[in-house]
């Protein structure tokens, strides 16, 4: 997965449903891939469509 920083506004949507706890948000969402299982909740879950699939 990839924050796309631009659309990225930290609403913390996506950390809140990661299974994985792979997402902090400070300013904007960050993913840590090492975490990430590729489940793709937090693209379904992002109101401003700034996580993609990489």
């Amino acid at each position: 997965m990839k924050v796309i920083k631009e659309k990225c506004v930290g609403c913390g949507a996506c950390s809140e449903i990661c299974p994985m706890e792979a997402i902090t948000v400070d300013e904007v969402a960050t993913i840590d891939n090492e975490k990430c299982m590729g489940c793709g909740a937090c693209v379904s879950e992002c109101p401003n469509e700034a996580i993609i699939r990489d």
